[in-house]
């Protein structure tokens, strides 16, 4: 199983980007799903999640309303759509997946697979 994160950058304050996490070995859509983010000198965080039947979304409260999760079953791939970035969203962002939830879908320790993390730098 691999999860291939991609699309960070730099950008302005109230600028975009698009994350995107590639998943080769499994099908995606059967799997739960996950963004999280590690700002430097702290510790890994959820952001957001996609149920891997419902589709439903999960966001951490300090990016919803500005991040949107989303998954294309046809390219086995789920995307993180992040408007309105703030520098406190300054992180490394790693895409995770777990078939089933066997703990809190908000904690790292749940999921069983990661992709290798892509640095968002946003700059004031």
């Amino acid at each position: 199983v691999q999860l291939q994160a991609s699309g960070g950058g730099l950008v302005q304050a109230g600028g975009s980007l698009r994350l995107s996490c590639a998943a080769s070995g499994l099908t995606s859509s059967d799997y739960n799903m996950a963004w999280f983010r590690q700002p430097p000198g702290k510790e890994r965080e959820f952001a957001a999640r996609i149920g891997w039947s419902s589709g439903i979304t999960y966001y951490a409260a300090s990016v919803r309303g500005r991040f949107t999760i989303s998954r294309d079953n046809a390219k086995n791939t789920v995307y993180l759509q992040m408007n309105s970035l703030k520098p406190e969203d300054t992180a490394v962002y790693y895409c995770a997946a777990v078939r089933a939830l066997r703990g809190p879908y908000y904690s790292p320790q749940t999921y069983d697979y990661w992709g290798q993390g892509t640095q968002v730098t946003v700059s004031s």
